[in-house]
């Protein structure tokens, strides 16, 4: 056994420098071969394999690339909490914090940067608070109009704070998805919201479940999918 590797088989890990990650495992029908990524947060390793594959076979994966996640590591967006004069994404554009302690509080939108004034100390928070409120008007929005489409009434929504997930759907027909989304471009995040309610209908990733959301959503799917793999990290940047 290699010392920065765990190989308990109910709960893995592996240690990179100073840093222990948990091993996600997930099998899944479809799949072909191992898969391996980082959690846009660098917070676990995650592998995809086919239904059959063995938990050993994973971990002996995890082995041959411990380079790839140190560099997968090193490359992670190093955190940037909002500042007066810095910027704020919002749905896929910066936009400048304009800061005056004299102006109201509460944030408000005005000419490509975004005005609020109180406290500085208390800044990130209430930044926070205004996109997780723009969040939810926009995805109640995203979730009204996929419903009517699939013919589904409107499920529960509430956000999510999630570290792995960008969404999800319950068997009790609730639909969380990551605040942290409205800081993408529009068509990125319904995408999200279009796939959890696909999920309402064929709760898999059948070849009925696809071409429902083939239907259901009218951007490009593949290249939402990139958009996250590639940029999602980044959503974590300014509140983690």
């Amino acid at each position: 056994m290699i010392d920065w590797l765990r190989k308990d088989l109910q709960d893995p890990s592996v240690t990179i420098g100073s840093r222990e990650l948990p091993i996600a495992i997930r099998r899944h029908p479809r799949a072909r071969r191992l898969v391996m990524r980082l959690a846009p947060d660098g917070s676990e390793v995650r592998i995809t394999m086919p239904s059959w594959g063995r938990t050993r076979d994973a971990l002996a994966f995890v082995s041959s690339r411990r380079e790839w996640i140190e560099r997968q590591l090193g490359n992670l967006p190093q955190p940037a909490p909002p500042v007066p004069g810095g910027t704020l994404l919002y749905r896929g554009s910066p936009l400048v914090i304009d800061w005056n302690p004299d102006l109201p509080r509460k944030p408000q939108l005005h000419a490509g940067g975004l005005q609020l004034g109180g406290a500085e100390e208390t800044l990130p928070g209430r930044l926070r608070r205004w996109l997780e409120g723009e969040a939810l008007q926009l995805i109640q929005g995203d979730l009204a109009h996929y419903c009517a489409e699939a013919g589904q009434t409107v499920p529960e929504l509430r956000l999510s704070r999630a570290q792995r997930r960008w969404g999800s759907c319950s068997g009790k027909r609730c639909i969380r998805i990551n605040w942290r989304l409205v800081q993408a471009p529009d068509p990125v995040r319904r995408s999200v919201v279009a796939h959890e309610v696909a999920h309402l209908v064929h709760f898999d990733h059948s070849p009925a479940f696809h071409a429902l959301l083939g239907t259901l959503f009218e951007g490009d799917l593949e290249a939402a999918d990139r958009w996250l793999k590639r940029e999602g990290r980044s959503l974590y940047c300014t509140f983690g």
